[in-house]
């Protein structure tokens, strides 16, 4: 059932580091105290990174730690167990989780998939919709099917992963589906990578005039070629507009470090941004999607440019 919209809510984003783990209980151990870390900071909704989960490779035999193949089936066994370890924390400290992606056997192949937990231990899901290079080519996951936007106590927020942010229907269909925000989970390898997400985090954020939550992985992990480097920093993106930072940063962690980015999100800002902000965005969503045409080349004459 939907509930009513609420006015503020507060949230937190982890810049999650994968350490190497010997067993279960150590991986256990760490993810409790993670969450109780955000839930004792007020926090109502948890968001860790693209691949977190990879960080269960260390459980796996040596012999599939580099195996981008293998591991994908190996990893399949302990599902059961992350899922019901995020159910039984999203229960006891009553808040909603989007766990770090994990990759899913689904109809033959395996997709990229965030699960997302409500306060009572129920939970949905997300898949990514558009493969990086590495997932297509090397590690051969899927594209999944879909869009879900998540009705978390009145707050309405829709999961872009990572790739998936750097393009705009995504974000529109959830900012459409009534998401006034969008979570961001991230793993990339480099600053060019992390900047691309940022960047399209920014743009979604700007388009739909609702906030952006980034969560980046990361990894200085040559135990396993899955996630060997993974870099960036936790951040909250809003439309630059009346009340709102005029960078469009609302908040940002330090590059590199690991830890909990805890934020209140004012909705009241971003719902008066789209009715009476300097620019109307998400009014004029329509009219920049059906006016223009087809692009025609106008010929500016035969001479040459100089060459530099």
């Amino acid at each position: 059932m939907t509930q009513t919209p609420v006015e503020l809510v507060r949230v937190a984003a982890a810049a999650y580091p994968v350490e190497y783990l010997p067993g279960w209980a150590a991986y256990e151990a760490k993810l409790s105290g993670w969450v109780a870390g955000a839930a004792g900071q007020g926090a109502r909704l948890l968001v860790f990174p693209e691949y977190a989960a990879l960080e269960l490779i260390a459980l796996l035999p040596p012999g599939l730690h580099h195996d981008i193949l293998g591991m994908r089936p190996a990893l399949q066994a302990l599902l059961p167990e992350f899922l019901a370890l995020h159910a039984r924390l999203a229960r006891q400290y009553g808040v909603g989780i989007v766990a770090g992606s994990y990759p899913v056997a689904q109809d033959g192949g395996y997709v990229n998939r965030a699960y997302v937990f409500g306060p009572d231990g129920t939970h949905g899901h997300q898949d990514k919709l558009l493969m990086t290079r590495f997932e297509a080519e090397e590690w051969d996951i899927r594209p999944g099917e879909g869009v879900r936007v998540f009705d978390l106590g009145g707050l309405r927020f829709g999961v872009a992963i990572c790739y998936d942010s750097e393009f705009p229907a995504l974000a529109r269909r959830l900012a459409e589906g009534g998401a006034e925000l969008l979570v961001v989970p991230s793993f990339t390898g480099g600053r060019a990578g992390y900047t691309r997400v940022r960047v399209g985090s920014m743009a979604r954020a700007l388009e739909n005039q609702c906030y952006a939550l980034h969560a980046p992985l990361l990894a200085d992990a040559d135990w396993t070629y899955a996630v060997e480097t993974a870099v960036g920093q936790a951040a909250l993106y809003a439309p630059a507009d009346l009340g709102l930072p005029d960078t469009g940063l609302v908040a940002g962690g330090e590059w590199q470090t690991p830890g909990w980015l805890v934020q209140d999100l004012d909705l009241r800002l971003t719902r008066q941004v789209r009715v009476g902000g300097h620019v109307l965005n998400w009014r004029d969503r329509e009219a920049a999607a059906l006016r223009p045409g087809e692009a025609e080349v106008v010929n500016l004459g035969t001479g040459e440019l100089p060459r530099a």
